[in-house]
């Protein structure tokens, strides 16, 4: 994944936060039919079969970029890398990071992508933060950021206005009744045409 393929939404699974009696990869998929391009697969706590079932899965998604996250699966479009992990010998990869030291540590071992968080308070990771100031967005870093934590469809617009690639959102999407109705939301607020 080069910087200029990258999606602006990135959309980070976890399935403990979805609604009662709601599947994990049929919720992609309706998120996926609403327009979404890219996913990250979270799900740490799947044992390697299951967690290579769940990948092999959603890759069966039309039109859906997958990219893992701190394991890597052969047939994922990339790997993302928690902030302590050390970096993979080959392989497209990604980081998160939390300020701009992390950002150009990514960047010096040349990760593609890197998110930064929190951007907002968030309920998925409560007490984690404090938030960062959005003039750290708009930074050069030598890669792409997007904006992680706390984003949802009324504030997506502003992360990309200070300067971040895309946004990365988990809990407003996993936790939503209709989850694919929040990504079309997502993808309306963030489009090119607002950002200007």
């Amino acid at each position: 994944m080069s910087g200029p393929s990258l999606p602006r939404l990135l959309l980070l699974t976890d399935r403990a936060q979805l609604a009662k009696g709601r599947g994990l990869s049929a919720t992609v998929a309706e998120c996926a039919a609403a327009g979404l391009e890219a996913v990250v697969v979270r799900e740490h706590d799947l044992d390697r079969r299951g967690f290579a079932a769940l990948v092999d899965t959603l890759l069966a998604v039309p039109g859906l970029r997958v990219l893992t996250s701190r394991r890597a699966h052969p047939g994922a479009a990339g790997l993302h890398l928690a902030a302590h992990q050390p970096a993979p010998a080959t392989g497209v990869f990604g980081r998160s990071c939390h300020d701009a030291a992390g950002l150009a540590a990514a960047a010096a071992e040349g990760a593609a992508w890197a998110t930064v968080s929190p951007y907002a308070a968030t309920a998925s990771k409560p007490g984690h933060g404090p938030p960062l100031d959005p003039a750290l967005l708009g930074r050069d870093h030598g890669l792409p950021v997007w904006a992680l934590g706390g984003l949802d469809p009324t504030n997506a617009a502003g992360a990309l206005g200070a300067g971040a690639a895309g946004v990365a959102v988990m809990g407003a999407v996993m936790r939503a009744r209709d989850p694919a109705q929040v990504v079309a939301d997502l993808l309306a607020a963030t489009a090119p045409a607002v950002t200007r």
